[in-house]
């Protein structure tokens, strides 16, 4: 068993109706977030595409949990959001629980 074996599957969404275009995300984690020319933070695939449909996830690499939990939490828009694949609930962002 392996530390991925361990570690539940998260996935990473941005709400661009509140994103405040800070670009906190971005500076934490640049290789998940971006901003994109209107000002507004997305996620990025695995493939380093910029996703911008409404509610497009990402996977969160293990390695960068904690810059992408850093990120959910210091957003002054309260815009990302951290769940679990399995049960899609919220681990990281404004809905945690």
């Amino acid at each position: 068993m392996t530390e991925q074996d361990d570690a539940p599957e998260l996935e990473v969404w941005i709400d661009q109706d509140l994103c405040t275009g800070d670009g906190i995300c971005a500076q934490y984690a640049p290789e998940v977030f971006e901003l994109d020319i209107d000002g507004l933070a997305y996620v990025k695939s695995t493939d380093d595409e910029l996703l911008q449909d409404k509610g497009a996830t990402t996977p969160v690499p293990l390695k960068l949990l904690d810059d992408v939990r850093d990120s959910a939490k210091e957003c002054p828009g309260d815009c990302i959001h951290v769940r679990r694949v399995r049960d899609l609930v919220e681990v990281y962002g404004p809905d945690a629980e």
